[in-house]
């Protein structure tokens, strides 16, 4: 596949789950509708309730997104719980083509072989005030069952510890109050990632 190039480096949002990530990415949308386009991740995991295919996921089978995946067709990939997860060459430049900012919502080990493109992202970290508040807000889903909460916990307190290790996020935003997080995003946002927006050479995707 042919690199594509952008003149706006794309925006990494990364964090535990039910660190709120969803909540913000909708929020960026709403309030940015014409500078940001969402690059729609694929996974093996069956759809939840309200998700549709080509908006929340692109919901696919192991086999084949190994098969793309062996072929380069991804920038990053990982698995979870049983399911893969992984970010395509086209979701990016498929937002990329629009003429948007690229926001990616991945995981430590897709942050981590972002790093190793040409990318060249902005990276951001949410994360709760606290395990127990994230094991409250994880609760009440009703989504997890004892297993798979525990393990999410688990992975949350190795995000929190890489995530807050100085050097690896441009920006930490600690969603204790969601509308005082927000505006902080917010504020990060449109002092250096819009504002440098205009102002970036070209960068290639993979």
């Amino acid at each position: 596949m042919a690199s594509t190039k952008t003149k706006s480096r794309p925006l990494v949002l990364c964090g535990p789950s039910g660190s709120g990530k969803s909540t913000f990415l909708s929020k960026l949308m709403t309030d940015f509708p014409n500078r940001f386009g969402f690059s729609v991740s694929h996974t093996t995991r069956k759809p939840r309730p309200g998700e549709k295919e080509g908006d929340h996921y692109h919901f696919t089978d192991r086999e084949s997104i190994k098969k793309a995946i062996d072929a380069g067709d991804f920038i990053e990939s990982a698995e979870f719980s049983g399911n893969i997860y992984g970010t395509s060459k086209k979701a990016v430049e498929t937002v990329c083509e629009k003429g948007k900012i690229c926001i990616l919502d991945i995981d430590i080990q897709g942050v981590k072989q972002v790093r190793n493109t040409h990318l060249q992202p902005w990276y951001i970290f949410l994360m709760p005030p606290s395990l127990e508040v994230l094991e409250n807000r994880l609760k009440s889903r009703n989504t997890e069952t004892e297993k798979s909460l525990k393990l999410r916990l688990e992975t949350a307190a190795k995000e929190i510890e890489y995530g807050t290790t100085p050097g690896n996020f441009d920006f930490i935003v600690i969603n204790d109050n969601l509308e005082h997080a927000y505006s902080q995003l917010k504020g990060f946002i449109e002092g250096n990632v819009l504002k440098e927006e205009n102002n970036i050479n070209d960068v290639q995707i993979a």
